[in-house]
């Protein structure tokens, strides 16, 4: 008689699952990474502006900490998809000409506000994938 264990199918269970990467973290740094400079070179009467840039910035990255270590997800999630929008909105108003006049240039070149507003868009994808699978 051959030996017995070897009759008994391996467990499906038994292997240690490797957790995946966190995407939304991963794009949120790339997106901070890409703004938070541009932010820096803003004009003296857009420091507000860029100020509340660099926050909204920093508290979806701290959003993404949060879903990542937290084990109920969907507050959190839901409060990172509101800043998300709040940060759509400032971006598009520093690329707003009608805000800074014929005047003055806005602070964010159409490029490097299309470049940040692809970002966001990713970002908001996930997000919303994510929620979905909540």
């Amino acid at each position: 008689m051959p030996n017995a264990e070897a009759e008994v199918p391996p467990q499906q269970g038994d292997k240690k699952k490797k957790p995946e990467p966190f995407h939304l973290a991963e794009k949120i740094g790339e997106m901070v990474d890409y703004g938070y400079p541009l932010t820096m070179s803003f004009p003296r009467k857009d420091r507000e502006l860029a100020d509340e840039l660099r926050r909204s910035m920093l508290a979806i990255l701290r959003y993404s900490v949060e879903i990542d270590r937290r084990y109920f997800k969907k507050t959190t999630t839901q409060n990172m998809d509101v800043e998300l929008a709040v940060l759509r909105k400032f971006v598009r108003l520093a690329a707003s000409k009608d805000l800074h006049g014929g005047k003055y240039p806005p602070p964010l070149t159409m490029h490097q506000y299309e470049t940040w507003a692809k970002f966001n868009d990713e970002i908001g994808r996930l997000l919303g994938g994510y929620i979905a699978s909540l």
